[in-house]
């Protein structure tokens, strides 16, 4: 078997498989901060019942090119939640000034 591998080059449609080597579906999606390196876990396309599940970072165990193992058995992939995509993140842009200030600004001569 290849050697394990980051998180971070986890794709969609890698094999999840349990603990006893039992596939439970595949990657739809990683959940996670790149920029931080900070991994909260896997949506999981579920073979049965077709659903997607959600795996936390702290049940993901060795990750191999095209395969991630869980810590759990596949008797205990009943307690997984459904996945709910995180809430978009709002981006704040700043705005120009109200008219009124812009004006004061321009007859007091500052730019």
């Amino acid at each position: 078997m290849a050697d394990p591998v980051s998180w971070l080059q986890i794709e969609q449609g890698w094999n999840v498989v349990t603990s006893d080597g039992v596939i439970v579906g595949t990657v739809a999606q990683v959940e996670g901060d790149k920029q931080d390196d900070i991994f909260d876990g896997l949506a999981v396309g579920a073979k049965l019942p077709a659903q997607i599940l959600y795996v936390p970072g702290e049940q993901v165990g060795a990750i191999y090119p095209g395969e991630v193992t869980l810590k759990i058995a596949s008797a205990d992939t009943g307690t997984l939640q459904p996945f709910q995509a995180p809430p978009p993140e709002t981006k704040w842009v700043p705005g120009k000034a109200p008219l009124a200030a812009r004006m004061s600004k321009w007859l007091r001569g500052k730019r």
